[in-house]
């Protein structure tokens, strides 16, 4: 029988041990995100990893709790008609978008192409569809860069409750080295907030690297 990977959560003995895997590439969370990858493409149901998973592919290393995927509407629609009830169940009853894995019990969040990130309220800024701003990073889709940032500048501009995600962005600027210049691949709507934070954690202009 697998372990349940809220149990190895609740332990922190466990739960420091699963981080280690984690960042190696290996234990619950990766083996679970390369079956959800499998039975995705297998299903031709177009995707993108988003939220901490993807900044895990960018290189920026944070333990996550869940695998949070950007779908279609009609891919929604065809993971749970094909999906749900062979290797995965609506995380509570009535779930529509969040799921378990069923042999470990990992959370699977989905958000949907069209949505408005952060307080959900219409703006310049929503989930693209997954094909249009896709990576690939060890075989996985994984949403561009840019398109990482964009969303979660714009999340956290207009969410007082994510904050972190102006923190991730952060993080990132620190790890990539991105130069002022790189706000100019991202949405007017956010620009100046990531020019606020690129100074803020790059104050230097000669360790400024655009990408």
């Amino acid at each position: 029988m697998a372990v349940d990977f809220q149990t190895v959560l609740s332990s922190p003995t466990l739960a420091y041990a699963e981080g280690l895997k984690f960042f190696r590439g290996e234990g619950m969370i990766n083996d679970a995100l390369k079956r959800v990858v499998s039975d995705l493409e297998r299903n031709q149901i177009d995707y993108v990893v988003i939220g901490a998973v993807a900044l895990n592919q960018h290189g920026y290393r944070r333990f996550t709790e869940d695998i949070d995927l950007l779908l279609t509407l009609e891919g929604l629609e065809k993971f749970r008609e094909t999906l749900v009830g062979l290797g995965y169940r609506p995380a509570f009853k009535g779930a529509n978008r969040k799921f378990r894995t069923t042999e470990e019990n990992i959370p699977v969040e989905i958000l949907t192409s069209g949505e408005f990130p952060g307080d959900g309220l219409p703006k310049p800024i929503k989930f693209p569809y997954p094909s249009e701003f896709a990576v690939i990073i060890d075989g996985v889709k994984t949403i561009s860069l840019e398109k990482l940032i964009e969303l979660k500048l714009a999340s956290g501009m207009t969410a007082g409750d994510r904050l972190k995600d102006l923190a991730d962005v952060q993080e990132l600027i620190k790890l990539k080295g991105l130069g002022e210049s790189f706000a100019d691949k991202l949405n007017p709507f956010v620009r100046e907030k990531f020019i606020e934070l690129q100074h803020s954690v790059v104050p230097a202009a000669e360790n400024r690297v655009d990408e």
